[in-house]
């Protein structure tokens, strides 16, 4: 039987909510409803972390990220890790990869020896404005097809031309899509970027009711946000649903290329993220390592494959990583590492769903982990120049190491409880408050549920605190090359 081939869209940073798929009716994404109307979509898919390295390290691991400590930017997979790419790699799949990193060391991007993009542009833009504007860190730029999204496009089309190779040669493949749109900063092509000057996308989602993390009031004072005009806010969530946009046209020409080579009898395509981005709800921008909003955690999930049912819509729960064993699955290939990755094949099929499922999102780190943190003293990198739009962030850890302590998350459809080591807990009623304005963790009406929602967070914890190899060492001594007396 030939072995199917998989296609991964991955564009970073795309939240569920600005996808017209997930209900939103003003953001104009036609391309993840083609992937609906052909495909399976799962409605509540939540990434394992909401920073860029540890969400995709979960993602091709089916681990959680306090099962080997990956928590921080700079800890990549390592040449003993398992991964998702690996397997195929060592199954026979060629691999091409088109887009960022974030993901392996240079020793385990070398074992995969990946297709890669015929050239590579630059993705950086300069500042818009004087470091005296209080725009000067909000990520806003002008309009520019330079950048992130001509890097993007040439990404997509190269594997494009991967593809095209593959299915000339008869030989199976996995094209890994990571491209960086809609990434802060805030800008795209003119098209795109004045796109929803003159749609009404709704209110912002307001600041909060004062029973908030300090982090979103730091956040605002280290970046000089909370001298932004609203209007300057609401002009980020427009760009960047312009900019969410354009990377559903990257996924247009992909489906373009499926159709053209007819693929859909033997090819898997999965068009997901790593995490949102709060494009200015809340009075923000971009990410936080411990903020758990489902602005930042819930991600679109669409697939379309050779059995699934077309226009199937799963409800119940999963997590980004259940992308790594259906894979799997799929290939037939048997996973050798402990995963706690869930296999979606009965649902692409039409299948009932789990609606009881919890999901689990967990970052952010504690003082006695001092490498960890963003601006590390012994680290060489761009954070420690205050001309770096990251120079907020990286000062705000270091100066504020309890605005991103050790965080954790259980989600239940109804429910989200937040436990921090430091800073604030939270917990909402997502029924009464999807938005989650009102924090409830001391409020005594709901004091039954959150006590099962910690039981049942530490029952996950004490299942999954730890990973035995699968592999044996011998218990005795080697008879070999001993020293002796």
């Amino acid at each position: 039987m030939k072995k199917p081939n998989f296609i991964i869209f991955y564009p970073d940073s795309l939240r569920a909510e600005s996808v017209s798929l997930y209900g939103n009716d003003k953001i104009h994404t036609p391309n993840f409803e083609r992937m609906g109307e052909r495909g399976v979509v799962f409605e509540n898919a939540f990434v394992q972390n909401p920073v860029c390295t540890p969400s995709r390290i979960s993602m091709m691991t089916g681990r959680y990220v306090h099962n080997d400590g990956h928590r921080s930017l700079y800890h990549s997979l390592r040449n003993h890790e398992h991964s998702l790419l690996q397997y195929l790699k060592d199954d026979g799949y060629e691999i091409g990869w088109f887009g960022k990193n974030d993901l392996y060391n240079p020793e385990q991007v070398d074992k995969l020896d990946p297709w890669f993009p015929e050239y590579s542009l630059s993705d950086y833009t300069p500042p818009a404005y004087s470091d005296d504007d209080p725009r000067y860190y909000s990520f806003l730029r002008e309009p520019s097809y330079a950048g992130l999204p001509e890097k993007s496009e040439q990404e997509v089309d190269s594997a494009i031309r991967f593809i095209h190779h593959m299915t000339n040669e008869n030989r199976p493949y996995c094209a890994y899509i990571p491209i960086g749109i809609p990434h802060v900063p805030f800008y795209a092509p003119s098209e795109y970027y004045h796109m929803y000057d003159n749609v009404d996308l709704g209110s912002l989602k307001p600041t909060h009711d004062g029973v908030k993390p300090v982090f979103y009031d730091l956040i605002k004072e280290y970046r000089n946000l909370h001298k932004l005009p609203q209007k300057e806010l609401y002009r980020m969530q427009k760009i960047y649903s312009g900019m969410c946009t354009f990377s559903d046209m990257l996924l247009g020409k992909i489906l373009n290329a499926m159709d053209e080579l007819d693929l859909h009898d033997n090819t898997v395509l999965f068009a997901t993220s790593d995490h949102g981005e709060y494009a200015g709800d809340y009075g923000l921008p971009e990410k936080w390592p411990t903020g758990m909003s489902d602005n930042l955690i819930h991600v679109p999930f669409a697939v379309m494959a050779p059995d699934a049912k077309a226009g199937h819509r799963v409800k119940g729960q999963i997590e980004s990583f259940d992308l790594m064993a259906t894979v799997l699955n799929m290939a037939g290939i048997s996973i050798k590492h402990t995963h706690f990755a869930k296999d979606l094949t009965p649902q692409l099929r039409g299948q009932k769903d789990d609606l009881e499922r919890y999901v689990f999102c967990e970052g952010g780190y504690d003082t006695h982990e001092p490498h960890a943190f963003e601006g590390y003293a012994q680290r060489v990198d761009t954070l420690k120049d205050p001309t770096s739009i990251y120079f907020p962030k990286a000062l705000q850890q270091q100066n504020d190491p309890s605005s991103v302590c050790r965080t954790v998350m259980i989600r239940s459809l109804t429910y989200k409880l937040i436990r921090r080591t430091e800073d604030t807990s939270e917990f909402y009623d997502l029924e009464k408050d999807p938005m989650e304005l009102h924090n409830q963790y001391e409020n005594s009406e709901y004091k039954s549920i959150i006590h099962d929602m910690e039981q049942n967070l530490l029952q996950w914890y004490l299942k999954t605190s730890d990973t035995i190899p699968t592999n044996d060492d011998p218990r005795g001594f080697s008879r070999e090359k001993r020293r002796t007396i």
